[in-house]
């Protein structure tokens, strides 16, 4: 009865009921008897239904209340009939997205926090190596190792601008943000733009490079694509000795055209294998050049060119890595 339109309706039914009883008792007194107490059921029958679903209504704003605090644990679903009820249902769907939003929140921070701490791990140690060469370069007066300590913090610079230009890659691409210039890749050339980059370490190692290309294109970015390509190349190139080789062929076939790229170095281990695209990973063969971002940045580009790259690997065997481009949605 707290509800101001509650008491209304009840005054106006009793009031609507006395009138009806008053004038009917001018007509027959078993008549207005009736009228009463057709009058009372009917208020009776309106009080116990109306009252009802104001408690339903009170507790969804309580429910309401509690999801407002923090607490999803409810079970407010409802498969009865009627408009209450697909309020409801409404409620608790509403409430099951707001804790998925919730708990994805709470693993983006996690997720953050791990991330900063990793970043913040790859980039103490080249500042450490720095800070350490650059006291001794203000004792050391031989030019000979002056010039190979300044080698040294010229090549760990190089690594930080790396590592700092590939993390905001990989910052734009998980908002969303990164522009991509979709159009039609040649993949032949793709793979020359990609090899350029190691033309000079490939040949100072002997590392000989063996192509088989058959000519497709797809639609994605070039330098995205270019870049992603790169990463894959240079991962193989820290896995292989001296004298080894780098593979690079293609397939065309009715579902799919795709990309292989392997090596013959030393492979990956196997319980690596499922983590090996992940940030910041460092597998039991990974070499002490890396930082683990770079395949989980070509794997951010090639799934925003819907395609698809797994990787097979054995110990001492070698590493492929399969980029598929495929025809269809799937």
């Amino acid at each position: 009865m707290r509800n101001k339109e509650f008491r209304l309706m009840m005054i106006i039914s009793l009031i609507l009921t006395a009138a009806a009883f008053t004038v009917c008792m001018f007509i027959s007194k078993i008549c207005a008897v009736i009228c009463l107490a057709l009058g009372i059921l009917i208020s009776l029958v309106f009080y116990l239904f109306t009252r009802q679903r104001y408690r339903d209504i009170e507790k969804l704003n309580d429910y309401l209340s509690a999801v407002c605090s923090g607490y999803y644990e409810l079970a407010v679903d409802d498969n009865a009939e009627g408009e209450l009820s697909i309020l409801k249902n409404n409620f608790y769907k509403v409430m099951i997205l707001l804790r998925t939003a919730s708990e994805n929140a709470k693993k983006d921070k996690i997720y953050l926090a791990d991330s900063l701490a990793d970043i913040s791990h790859q980039l103490k140690t080249p500042l450490t190596s720095m800070m350490i060469i650059t006291e001794v370069l203000q004792e050391e007066k031989d030019e000979e190792k002056r010039l190979g300590f300044i080698k040294i913090i010229e090549e760990q610079l190089n690594k930080m601008k790396w590592l700092i230009t590939t993390l905001l890659k990989l910052s734009k691409l998980d908002a969303g943000t990164a522009d991509f210039n979709m159009q039609s890749v040649n993949v032949a050339d793709l793979i020359e733009k990609s090899l350029k980059t190691f033309a000079l370490q490939t040949e100072i190692r002997g590392i000989k490079i063996n192509k088989s290309i058959e000519q497709f294109e797809f639609t994605g970015d070039v330098n995205w694509s270019a870049e992603a390509i790169e990463n894959i190349i240079k991962n193989c190139l820290e896995h292989t000795a001296n004298g080894g080789a780098l593979n690079i062929s293609t397939k065309l076939t009715a579902i799919y055209n795709e990309i292989v790229i392997s090596d013959n170095g030393s492979g990956i281990a196997k319980e690596d294998i499922p983590h090996i695209f992940e940030r910041f990973y460092h597998g039991k063969n990974s070499s002490s050049e890396s930082v683990g971002i770079g395949l989980a940045l070509s794997k951010a580009v090639f799934e925003k060119e819907n395609a698809k790259i797994e990787v097979i690997s054995k110990e001492g065997i070698g590493t492929s890595f399969i980029i598929r481009f495929y025809k269809f949605v799937v």
